[in-house]
């Protein structure tokens, strides 16, 4: 007979019955005669060609020295047979979910390569639905509600409209997939601070610069840092969480900020890695530079990241400084940038919103290879 196992691909739902079938048409043997020479049943033969029982191990044996190849072939056979099953299954069941694509950020999943780019449209759903489960890495919708339902009760909010938590949960996961990719040592404290403050020597500098040096010395230091696409409906720009209880995450949105912002969102962050590292469970959702929070660990954290770029003192002064080229000054004997002087002289009140903003600097980072 020829090797029906090396060539047997088949792209439909075939039972091992039908090799059984053809290899006893071949030998023009009846399925009487096969139960006779396999020493079983004529009903269980019959049964095993419309696959309607499992073919066993010791039928296998058995199959291998009345038909020929190897167990190995009809166990595999077998095998292949029930997964297309169980897939034709999931299949169906995927046509079940499409109702809940409504709720995620489908455009902007797209848009990040997190799923293929395609017409939404009802031909299309079923396939997306797939793709959605595998980026959550969860085995349907009621798997991803129970678990990120459950992380929900570990949300710490800085802002009441963080409420979307199919954007929240998407904006989170791909942080997650990128910083598997990381594989630094254990997180140490002491290492991270002294990373901390040669990174606030760095606000001086283009995102180019800066942006490997933080990675660099945070792998160092057993913290994840990773920059990803935002997703508006999330309302979040940074996130501080614990993976595990050995390694920390920064998560900060890609999109292009001023660098006061950026700044004070990443030591914000920072903040509560050093602070609140013993409740590793809590997931902070950040969004500083749009509302104040009441949250104590908010205003802890938004006032550690304050003091640490402008010590309190040198904060004495910034009520004195009331033209550009003392911003500039004053930046420079403290050693940060002058955005980030503006910013805090903004958001104390002490100049108009409008004023000074050229001395802010923008950038926008380019996506992760």
């Amino acid at each position: 007979m020829s090797d029906l196992a090396a060539s047997f691909t088949p792209d439909w739902v075939s039972p091992p019955g039908d090799t059984i079938l053809d290899l006893i048409e071949e030998k023009e043997w009846t399925q009487e005669e096969l139960s006779t020479r396999l020493g079983v049943s004529a009903k269980h033969v019959n049964q095993l060609i419309k696959g309607k029982v499992s073919l066993s191990q010791e039928i296998a044996l058995k199959l291998e020295r009345v038909l020929g190849s190897t167990a190995g072939f009809w166990i595999s056979r077998e095998a292949l047979y029930r997964e297309q099953l169980s897939r034709a299954a999931a299949k169906e069941k995927l046509s079940e979910w499409v109702s809940w694509l409504d709720c995620l950020p489908l455009k902007e999943l797209m848009s990040t390569g997190m799923i293929e780019k395609c017409r939404v449209v009802e031909k299309n759903k079923p396939n997306l639905v797939e793709q959605c489960l595998r980026f959550f890495g969860v085995a349907s919708p009621d798997e991803w509600t129970d678990h990120y339902s459950g992380m929900q009760v570990a949300f710490r909010r800085s802002r009441e409209d963080q409420s979307d938590i199919a954007a929240i949960s998407s904006w989170l996961r791909m942080g997650e997939i990128e910083a598997e990719q990381f594989s630094g040592p254990k997180y140490d404290r002491d290492k991270f601070e002294k990373a901390l403050d040669e990174i606030r020597s760095l606000t001086t500098k283009p995102a180019s610069e800066f942006e490997p040096r933080i990675r660099h010395l945070f792998s160092e230091c057993g913290v994840a840092f990773v920059l990803v696409p935002a997703i508006p409906r999330a309302h979040v720009s940074g996130v501080a969480r614990w993976l595990n209880p050995h390694r920390p995450l920064i998560q900060m949105s890609l999109y292009g900020k001023t660098n006061d912002k950026f700044w004070f969102t990443f030591f914000h962050e920072s903040a509560h890695i050093i602070l609140h590292a013993h409740e590793k469970k809590s997931v902070y959702l950040d969004d500083p530079g749009k509302q104040i929070s009441e949250d104590p660990k908010e205003i802890e954290a938004n006032n550690w990241a304050g003091d640490f770029l402008i010590p309190k003192r040198h904060s004495r002064v910034l009520a004195t400084l009331k033209t550009k080229n003392a911003v500039r000054e004053f930046a420079k004997n403290i050693g940060v940038h002058p955005g980030i002087v503006v910013g805090r002289l903004q958001h104390d009140g002490l100049i108009a919103v409008s004023w000074m903003n050229d001395l802010k600097a923008t950038f926008k980072f380019a996506e992760s290879e």
